[in-house]
């Protein structure tokens, strides 16, 4: 088996229902790195999730706030997808849900695999659009030792992170485990594998 093969994530299987889905989401309201487990979040359009640290409009991320508080806020809403999980289990790394500071964990869609601008309806009636990559930093080495190096996808035809994606909120609604997500393809804007150049991945 090659590095590639090995650091790809498994196939995405059908869910119960034969639809992706939500299957855990988290917020907290202080910039840590891991979050805690919701029975729902609210997200709210152009903001992001109700009660997040990052959550706003303008740059949340503190360092880069420091340098720049008008950027606008690409990363309102980080998401991740279970197959990741699965994945690292196998490599002997345990991880769950919100532990690497994801707000939604998804299960049945290859988000690493959309391009920017795709957009993906959350539950009845919240709507986020991709914004790029989160890129892996040493935050994760600190949360568990290596883990950094297993995010990183070294000469694959492919995304070169496997740490999820950054989104915006187009349309409010509440989200919760079991909501089915449904994918909207829009015309790619730019790179296909674009890095959310508002962030690093600490959840500073």
């Amino acid at each position: 088996m090659s590095v590639q093969d090995k650091d790809r994530i498994p196939a995405f299987e059908t869910t119960a229902n034969g639809l992706p889905r939500v299957v855990s989401v988290a917020s907290d309201v202080t910039h840590r790195f891991s979050k805690p487990v919701r029975e729902f979040v609210r997200l709210i359009a152009g903001y992001g999730i109700e009660g997040d640290a990052h959550a706003g409009a303008m740059v949340q991320h503190r360092y880069l706030a420091k340098r720049n508080a008008s950027l606008p806020n690409l990363r309102q809403v980080h998401l991740i997808q279970a197959e990741l999980f699965d994945a690292l289990g196998l490599e002997g790394y345990a991880v769950h849900a919100g532990a690497l500071g994801e707000n939604i964990t998804t299960r049945g869609v290859d988000l690493l695999a959309l391009p920017l601008g795709t957009q993906l309806r959350l539950g009845a009636t919240a709507i986020i659009e991709l914004t790029g990559l989160r890129v892996p930093c040493s935050y994760i080495d600190k949360f568990k030792l290596g883990l950094k190096r297993k995010m990183i996808i070294r000469g694959a035809d492919g995304p070169p992170y496997r740490a999820g994606v950054m989104a915006v909120v187009i349309a409010s609604g509440e989200v919760k485990p079991g909501d089915p997500v449904n994918v909207t393809f829009q015309q790619a804007r730019g790179s296909r594998y674009p890095r959310c150049h508002n962030y690093s991945t600490d959840n500073a």
